[in-house]
């Protein structure tokens, strides 16, 4: 639980500030980013803090920057209990709910774009769509071998990520396992990209 020092009020209005225009600020660096790269938070009924993934959930938004360094800080520091003008009650596994969230995100990113005809695993299905150009994200599987993955998407110049382990990547394609997996171009890719971001971020895997 997180109760406000007495050193340190409130700061009215800084949670409702940060919901307004087309960027939003992290309660920690002050800094006003894309949505996109952020993660926002809710308080629930009995004031316990709820990661709002999808950024719909009602009630005022607190964002922070989806790094794992912010997270830590917000949380041990009263950045969350200033910005909801009282006690928040964090669950112990906080950072770990966020990451199993978006990695339940982008699951469900890539099984869209698997029955929209837009994903396609296998190494040599994919190295086709790649040489024809159908391919826009390449998605690799996180436990994979790293010179596996550079030998395999080496030379093509397309945006790679890594955020899902071989096992779940092949359960989306009705396989034990997939390590390599590219999208078509389009709305999918770009949000399978932005998630994977977050989730690097969160993990403490992304680059500073």
């Amino acid at each position: 639980m997180q109760t406000a020092p007495q050193h340190e009020p409130a700061v009215a209005g800084e949670a409702d500030e940060a919901e307004k225009g087309p960027l939003r600020r992290c309660i920690v660096t002050r800094e006003s980013l894309p949505k996109e790269r952020m993660i926002r938070f809710v308080l629930g009924p009995e004031r316990e803090l709820v990661p709002d993934l999808a950024g719909k959930l009602p009630g005022r938004g607190m964002w922070l920057s989806a790094k794992a360094d912010v997270l830590e800080r917000a949380l041990t520091r009263g950045a969350f209990l200033r910005a909801a003008r009282g006690t928040v009650n964090p669950p112990p596994d906080l950072r770990a709910r966020i990451e199993d969230g978006l990695r339940s995100r982008l699951r469900d990113l890539v099984g869209f774009a698997r029955r929209g005809g837009q994903a396609i695993c296998g190494r040599d299905s994919v190295r086709e769509w790649m040489r024809s150009g159908k391919a826009g994200l390449l998605v690799e599987a996180s436990d994979g071998s790293p010179r596996e993955r550079a030998r395999h998407v080496g030379g093509f110049g397309l945006p790679v990520v890594a955020p899902l382990p071989a096992d779940m990547l092949g359960g989306i394609f009705g396989r034990d396992q997939a390590v390599h997996v590219a999208i078509a171009p389009g709305r999918l890719a770009e949000a399978i990209e932005v998630e994977a971001a977050r989730l690097a971020g969160i993990a403490g895997t992304a680059a500073s």
